[in-house]
């Protein structure tokens, strides 16, 4: 995706709010702000940003509250959380409330506008190589994941992936049947800083999107001390 994406930036600081925006207009994208939650779902009434930047300590709703709302809502914006509190606990929550990516402050700009950069190639279409028409999609029971495009449907239709669950259940599907270890798996979610336990976060939300009961997974399956596999089948 271009860099003229559309970034929505949702935070209570008016200082670090004007900078933000100034700062990736600058890098030639196109911003939008807002101060609060409440705002933010005004604008998302009318516009559709390519990602949201979002702030997790706002007076009012919280960016956790937000983004598990927008989740529950099925809005498929990709969102990166920036919080003060950057302790391991507060990370994976940020993971678990339907986030994509994770940034604390303080945190250096290149940084942020790095990380935009990967999280919206990480979500961007991915082209069809020629030799792709005779690459058949993995079924797993009444899903269809299509490994080109990062796209997995079920009999209602397509089942909504959030960017990291996409990018986890492609690196694992290209290599049905083999151990992916963790290293291998942060590499596919660009998040090598998160920790095992956020990795361990995105597994669980996959299980939820293509297992009947998450607790008893079929499909993709934990390999005590080596990491996950993913089990095809119909």
């Amino acid at each position: 995706m271009a860099d003229d994406a559309l970034i929505l930036v949702v935070e209570d600081d008016p200082r670090l709010r004007a900078l933000l925006q100034r700062y990736l207009g600058e890098n030639g994208f196109r911003v939008t702000a807002a101060e609060h939650a409440a705002e933010a779902r005004e604008k998302l009434r009318f516009l559709q940003p390519d990602i949201m930047v979002l702030d997790v300590m706002m007076p009012g709703e919280s960016g956790l509250s937000l983004t598990e709302s927008l989740r529950r809502e099925k809005h498929e914006v990709p969102i990166l959380l920036l919080t003060a509190r950057g302790a391991p606990e507060d990370r994976i929550a940020g993971f678990e409330s339907g986030a994509d990516d994770y940034l604390a402050k303080p945190f250096e700009a290149k940084e942020l506008l790095l990380r935009i950069r990967a999280l919206l190639r990480r979500v961007a279409p991915q082209p069809i190589q020629p030799a792709a028409a005779n690459v058949r999609p993995v079924q797993l029971g009444p899903l269809s994941f299509d490994t080109n495009r990062g796209e997995l449907r079920g009999p209602d239709g397509v089942v909504r992936l959030t960017g990291g669950e996409a990018a986890l259940l492609t690196a694992l599907a290209r290599r049905p049947n083999e151990v992916l270890g963790r290293e291998d798996i942060a590499d596919a979610l660009d998040m090598d800083d998160a920790g095992e336990r956020a990795i361990d976060v995105q597994v669980t939300r996959l299980r939820r999107k293509i297992e009947a009961d998450p607790r008893e997974p079929r499909f993709l399956h934990t390999v005590r001390g080596r990491g996950y596999t993913l089990k095809p089948g119909v």
